[in-house]
């Protein structure tokens, strides 16, 4: 009963979620297909998480534990914050929706960069908020055009650092910059889901702004370095008063067992994901020189995907892929007409991405 439903809701276009592999396989009739869509980590979760989950199955019948008491325990000692600062999701997309539930309503704005991760969008509409939508600068945030944009309906501005789907980072200079005479009640959220893909001198540690501004808050996931994106876990860092505002519009039980368990797991498997890192950013430089021998642009990134200028129809350029057995995001409906954005994959995946796409062009 489409009278019936909430007018923001209907305003809201759907997030389009990477194809699954096995849909891929069904609909085209193709017995092998790689999926560099997602941003997700090609590699499992460390054997160690692996082995603790197999053990833990059997405790599955009853409810998770509702604070995270254990991983809250960790991340707290890891980051040398209060363990009241710290806030648990079904991934750290839901907080941003708990953000936006929480402190922008109809009336108020919600400054985001374009193109950026569409949710904050989507949750900012469905809050019933006005979005106001700033231009990035040569594929890279501008906070001074964002710090610009804020009046005084201003209630949240969201910062993806390293952004999603560009692969660029603001640096701590111009973060300093940015908060320094902002208004105290304006919510800025700090989406650092990449955060462990970064190796650069300059980037901000957020961290060190919680201690100074108490309307900062960081998040950061699972999902991506860890290899949780099918068990849904992130988190998020602020002072306390910010997170028990937050704990009132959060579901109970929202982070199931298995995530709690997983996380806890991958955090103390160092080793590991050390080692996944180190090949990751090798095959990064890999489809940076095979991208540069094919004559195209691309955003040099300081994550897991790269996003590539085709300089065609990128659509057709999605679909002849998807033919191929290679799934890679189109990115015009982000704006980005042109444009392909690919996760590195492992090593056998990279070169058949290469060699569909030289066929491709």
């Amino acid at each position: 009963m489409r009278h019936a439903a909430n007018k923001n809701i209907l305003k809201v276009k759907p997030y389009p979620p990477g194809k699954p592999i096995d849909e891929v396989k069904r609909s085209l009739g193709l017995s092998e297909v790689f999926k560099l869509a997602s941003n997700e980590n090609p590699y499992p979760p460390s054997p160690k998480v692996i082995s603790k989950l197999t053990r833990e199955l059997k405790n599955f019948n009853r409810y998770p534990d509702g604070s995270c008491f254990y991983l809250r325990k960790a991340l707290a000692k890891k980051f040398k914050v209060s363990q009241r600062q710290l806030i648990f999701g079904n991934g750290s997309d839901e907080i941003i929706v708990m953000a936006t539930r929480a402190f922008a309503g109809r009336g108020d704005e919600v400054v985001v960069a374009q193109p950026t991760f569409l949710i904050y969008q989507i949750a900012s509409c469905i809050s019933g908020a006005m979005i106001k939508t700033v231009p990035q600068k040569d594929f890279r945030y501008d906070l001074k055009a964002m710090k610009k944009a804020v009046t005084s309906k201003t209630k949240i501005i969201f910062i993806a650092n390293p952004d999603n789907p560009t692969g660029t980072y603001v640096t701590k200079k111009e973060v300093d910059v940015f908060l320094k005479g902002l208004r105290s009640d304006i919510l800025v959220f700090f989406d650092e889901a990449y955060f462990e893909f970064v190796k650069k001198n300059d980037f901000p540690d957020t961290l060190k702004f919680l201690k100074k501004y108490k309307n900062v808050i960081l998040t950061r996931t699972f999902s991506k370095l860890y290899s949780l994106a099918g068990l849904r876990i992130g988190y998020g860092i602020a002072n306390e008063e910010l997170i028990d505002i937050l704990n009132r519009v959060r579901e109970p039980f929202n982070v199931n067992s298995a995530a709690q368990i997983a996380a806890l797991e991958a955090l103390d498997d160092k080793k590991y994901y050390t080692g996944v890192l180190k090949t990751i950013e090798k095959e990064k430089q890999y489809l940076y020189m095979q991208t540069k021998k094919m004559g195209l642009d691309f955003v040099k990134s300081t994550t897991n995907f790269i996003l590539i200028n085709v300089e065609r129809d990128s659509t057709q350029v999605f679909q002849d892929l998807l033919n191929k057995g290679i799934i890679v995001r189109d990115m015009a409906s982000w704006g980005l007409e042109g444009f392909i954005r690919v996760t590195i994959g492992k090593p056998k995946e990279n070169k058949r991405f290469v060699k569909a796409l030289k066929e491709i062009l």
